[in-house]
């Protein structure tokens, strides 16, 4: 059976060396990812790689096509995986990719906050059990260079990062803006973040170690980083935002509103705890149920 996805493999000939699995394009719409990966697939010099590097720039193919988060069938892949070889095209794909994740060594996973959603600039990992594989991760979420750290409950099942947790290979995560654009600053922070990896688990020769971050914060409370369903809207509608992207909020402060068709029917929406606004969402059109915001508890560590 024909591969999926298109998978870019590079062999290192400057020594042995782990297998580091990157990928973007897990959902259609989100774009930073995948214009990284084609860079470091034209970049990379086999003469200067110890292990492999294995570099998939759009996993979520149908998705793509769609322009969408989801492909033909509908289903989230980050719910979906291990996925099953005989199901649907998103159960497929998800089969495809964990196998791929389970012959890794580590695993890098690039996201956005797509069509609908802004993220602001963050790396992020599963607070696994094993001390030793949350270290690893740790010291790649550092290494990777973005403002925000956040280790989140490693609970959450159907993930990319479930995949990887369960076959305990070191993963981390990065979401980057969206809002149904592609950011070049937010791209060519991913190449440079993938490159400091590298060189962080001596895949590369060493590279000028990167800053430190602004906000490091661990929350392994249940569900902690399932952006989905933080502040739910009340109603179909249109949202009109109060707050900015990053901007830092107090509990029960206005996020912004939900207004009818009609304008007859306004419903506030408040933050339910004080923090940093770190996902706002960007498209106007809202069902009932749909995300609003995410806001970080702001106690770092």
């Amino acid at each position: 059976m024909p591969a999926l996805f298109q998978t870019h493999q590079i062999q290192g000939k400057a020594g042995d060396g782990p297998n580091l699995l990157i990928t973007a394009g897990i959902h259609g719409d989100e774009y930073e990812g995948m214009v990284a990966i084609r860079k470091l697939i034209g970049s990379i010099d086999n003469n200067n790689l110890r292990g492999r590097l294995t570099l998939v720039p759009v996993v979520n193919e149908s998705a793509f096509a769609l322009r969408s988060r989801t492909g033909e069938d509908e289903l989230d892949f980050a719910r979906t995986c291990p996925g099953k070889d005989d199901g649907t095209t998103t159960e497929r794909v998800a089969h495809e990719l964990s196998q791929l994740i389970e012959d890794s060594d580590y695993y890098i996973d690039l996201h956005t906050g797509g069509s609908i959603m802004q993220v602001d600039p963050l790396v992020g990992y599963n607070l696994v059990s094993d001390s030793s594989i949350l270290e690893i991760q740790q010291h790649m979420a550092r290494a990777f260079g973005l403002p925000i750290i956040w280790g989140t409950s490693a609970n959450l099942d159907g993930r990319s990062l479930s995949i990887a947790r369960d076959a305990k290979v070191p993963a981390i995560y990065a979401e980057y803006l969206g809002g149904g654009e592609c950011s070049h600053k937010g791209a060519q922070a991913y190449f440079e973040g993938c490159l400091n990896v590298m060189a962080a688990l001596e895949i590369i020769n060493p590279r000028p170690p990167s800053p430190p971050p602004d906000l490091v914060v661990e929350d392994p409370r249940p569900s902690s980083g399932h952006m989905q369903i933080c502040h739910p809207s009340p109603m179909d509608g249109y949202f009109e935002a109060a707050v900015t992207l990053g901007q830092t909020i107090k509990q029960g402060q206005k996020l912004g509103h939900i207004i009818d068709p009609l304008g007859t029917d306004t419903r506030p929406i408040s933050a339910d705890h004080s923090g940093r606004v770190i996902v706002l969402r960007s498209c106007p059109a809202v069902k009932e149920g749909d995300s609003l915001a995410v806001i970080l508890e702001t106690k770092s560590i």
